[in-house]
């Protein structure tokens, strides 16, 4: 089928992106909302500003819309980017949110789009082990949960962050997934870039229970 794919830049949608293309489904357009609260449920929002650097690179086409931030601005903000775009059907990474899942699907049934969500349900530990094993080379840009420390910001997601995260699963009871909103991801490597990513220039914050990494420029 030919699909649109939402990307935000991090770990879930650039695999599902993935699996969808290796199941022999064209991905004809790239769709990124950008709220303006970076609280939002329904959208990743850390470094988008570098998605269009990031869709040039994958050479696919970018359809980029703001949205208040607000849950109807960012349904509607949704519906506006992905109405009249010639596909069959969206991508999304979604993987335990029903938040996620029914606000999204109400929005595709309206315009009578199919949805593709591949890793829908799937075991956590399972889904991080084959974004890792695909070559998807991701690190954390976002701490918003007691347990990480300063440190997180940019540390890649390998198996053996993994086992540091499971160490915080036990303890604290969070996803190593960060599904619950405990951590968030940028890419750097993958097998649908071109090329890989650099980061030259960026900036830290942290305080006592989150902190970002905000990059300001990235190479190719």
């Amino acid at each position: 089928m030919k699909l649109a794919a939402l990307y935000s830049g991090g770990k879930d949608s650039t695999f599902a992106i993935y699996i969808a293309k290796q199941m022999g489904h064209e991905i004809k357009f790239l769709v990124n909302v950008v709220p303006s609260n970076e609280a939002s449920w329904l959208f990743h929002t850390p470094n988008l500003s570098m998605v269009p650097k990031m869709a040039r690179d994958m050479g696919i086409p970018l359809v980029r819309v703001k949205s208040d931030g607000t849950e109807n601005g960012d349904i509607n903000s949704l519906k506006y980017a992905i109405n009249g775009l010639k596909v069959e059907g969206v991508v999304i990474g979604t993987l335990w949110s029903d938040y996620q899942w029914d606000r999204m699907n109400t929005v595709f049934d309206e315009l009578h789009l199919k949805t593709i969500a591949p890793l829908w349900r799937k075991n956590q530990d399972m889904i991080y082990d084959e974004i890792v094993s695909a070559g998807i080379d991701a690190i954390i840009v976002g701490t918003f949960a007691y347990g990480f420390s300063e440190d997180w910001l940019g540390k890649h997601l390998n198996l053996s962050t993994k086992e540091e995260l499971i160490s915080l699963r036990k303890k604290y009871g969070l996803s190593i997934m960060g599904e619950g909103g405990e951590y968030e991801s940028l890419v750097l490597d993958s097998p649908i870039y071109k090329k890989k990513l650099t980061i030259r220039e960026y900036e830290k914050k942290y305080t006592k229970d989150s902190g970002t990494l905000t990059v300001k420029e990235i190479n190719f």
